[in-house]
């Protein structure tokens, strides 16, 4: 009997900041991945007296990291009764797109992320620290990039799974990469986000190297990392007024954002290492310091986007896209 391999993945339950999780279930190769459940006691999503959880395939494509047919297939959590779990954002992040569809809202979302090994970042001494930073970002050469390997095969393995990736550069602090997910909708551009960071996860794994999220993972002078959030609507991508609107619009709850965009954030948004503090909000063109930039190219084009760079890179995508499409899209 011929047989393929889905490898259920899922966000689990784990606070403040979740986790993915995963597990491999083997298929006639025919058979379309089927509802499935789990141990929700093991993941921060249940008591040990009723355990159960539901898996629901929500999204399938292709495995890069097995040969022929086999699949990754990305689910939701729902109570045994097919109600959302209490843990599943991408629920509520699916009935806000819903509501906003007219909007035609798009998100490119710029996942930071740092490798660590042994405790250290790539490219710090085993004692003291590397050069200061200026001379990592978007580098080449041995003295400069710490990590390419990773990087490269993690791009290959989007592209080869079918994800909206757009691209990669090395970061401004040593060991410190970014990949870029997008245009799509708030919801696609969120599951492609999660995939791609179990893609991640999983190749690190062979290089014995871990991959942190960490907002600040190195205290002192060195950049935190982010995940700047590009957005706009229809009329954003026709109209530079439309831009000024929404971000202008974001000014008018700030708190509930910054409470909503991730662990650790104030660590990272501290008026340095070009951010604004979280307890300001301030935006402006082609300002890097700013809690959300409108770009050069849309200030002299009259039309496009803007960038929250107010997101942690351990964020929830499902939270901060659905934050955003309800703040700037009911005004």
């Amino acid at each position: 009997m011929k047989v393929k391999l889905a490898e259920y993945i899922w966000v689990d339950g784990a606070q403040p900041t979740p986790s993915l999780r995963s597990k491999t279930r083997v298929l006639d190769v025919d058979e379309e991945p089927p509802i499935w459940g789990f141990d929700g006691s093991s993941t921060n999503q249940a008591e040990g007296h009723n355990s159960d959880c539901v898996l629901r395939p929500v999204k399938t494509v292709s495995d890069p990291l097995r040969a022929g047919r086999d699949l990754l297939v990305l689910c939701e959590v729902l109570n045994t009764d097919l109600t959302p779990h209490r843990s599943n954002t991408r629920s509520v992040c699916t009935q806000v797109a819903y509501i906003h569809q007219e909007d035609d809202t798009w998100f490119g979302l710029e996942q930071e992320y740092t490798l660590l090994q042994n405790g250290r970042p790539l490219g710090f001494p085993k004692n003291g620290f590397p050069a200061p930073q200026g001379q990592y970002y978007c580098s080449v050469g041995s003295q400069n990039a710490f990590g390419r390997p990773i990087a490269e095969k993690h791009l290959e393995a989007c592209l080869t799974a079918g994800l909206k990736i757009s691209g990669i550069n090395a970061e401004v602090c040593p060991g410190q990469w970014e990949f870029q997910i997008g245009p799509a909708g708030p919801v696609e551009a969120s599951d492609d986000l999660w995939l791609a960071r179990y893609l991640l996860y999983r190749i690190a794994e062979d290089y014995d190297v871990n991959v942190s999220l960490d907002a600040k993972p190195v205290e002192g002078d060195w950049n935190g990392a982010g995940c700047h959030t590009n957005f706009s609507t229809k009329q954003m991508r026709e109209s530079y007024d439309a831009c000024e609107r929404a971000a202008k619009a974001l000014s008018q709850n700030p708190a509930e954002h910054i409470m909503n965009y991730g662990m650790g954030i104030s660590k990272r948004l501290t008026g340095l290492h070009e951010t604004c503090s979280y307890r300001e909000y301030r935006w402006g063109v082609s300002d890097r310091g700013a809690s959300v930039r409108i770009p050069w190219q849309v200030a002299k084009d009259k039309k496009g986007y803007i960038e929250d760079r107010r997101p942690n890179a351990n964020c929830d995508p499902y939270v901060v896209t659905r934050l955003i499409v309800n703040t700037v899209c009911s005004k």
